[in-house]
């Protein structure tokens, strides 16, 4: 996946203005290597421990809005600040390293650095952060609302039963019943069952 390291005063055009100088101070006292990544439809960030001679480094993906970067990098020093502590000792996301992402977390929602609704919505992962940065559906629903909008699409959950869509890579799926968290969707050019997310984005398809 291509990445290009992050030139540490261009940071700023990634996160919100005020939350600048505190980013920077993580990174530049732990010496991060941070680098922008591509879109990975998996996973929004990712830690590397500092190993033979190289130092830590993080990696975001680029096309986040400010508020979905910034937390993310705050998820992935919150590994950092983890690995400090307990090297490979502890589970990548068991206790401690909630209560590490929470404490960080907290500092920055002190600050002021989100908005009303992101910051509701981060007041209740506090209580129980998830493993994944694409974990929390409700906080992403939020997150959302601060993206750019892209005409014709939609999440899953807001289609209608029935209704097209199309996922990267040209794949079209039919819409079908929720069952419990996730919806049944059918591959058409396959008629294999897949279960979707209701927060995965697609682009709509015509029935016609």
């Amino acid at each position: 996946m291509p990445k290009n390291q992050v030139p540490l005063l261009e940071l700023k055009q990634f996160i919100p203005e005020e939350s600048f100088e505190d980013v920077l101070h993580y990174i530049q006292h732990y010496k991060v290597q941070l680098t922008i990544s591509k879109q990975r439809q998996s996973i929004l960030g990712d830690y590397r421990h500092a190993h033979n001679g190289s130092g830590h480094r993080i990696s975001v993906n680029g096309n986040l809005n400010k508020y979905s970067f910034l937390i993310t990098l705050l998820h992935e020093l919150a590994h950092l600040f983890t690995y400090e502590r307990f090297g490979h000792r502890v589970q990548s996301h068991g206790q401690e390293w909630k209560t590490e992402f929470s404490k960080i977390l907290s500092c920055f929602l002190l600050n002021k650095n989100f908005p009303a609704d992101i910051e509701s919505a981060l007041l209740h992962t506090l209580k129980n952060p998830s493993a994944s940065s694409c974990g929390d559906e409700n906080l992403l629903r939020v997150l959302r609302n601060h993206d750019i909008k892209k005409e014709g699409h939609h999440l899953v959950e807001q289609l209608k039963e029935g209704e097209l869509f199309c996922i990267k890579g040209g794949r079209i799926f039919k819409r079908g019943e929720k069952v419990r968290k996730r919806y049944k969707c059918v591959e058409i050019a396959t008629a294999k069952l897949f279960l979707f997310s209701g927060v995965y984005e697609v682009a709509t398809v015509s029935n016609a």
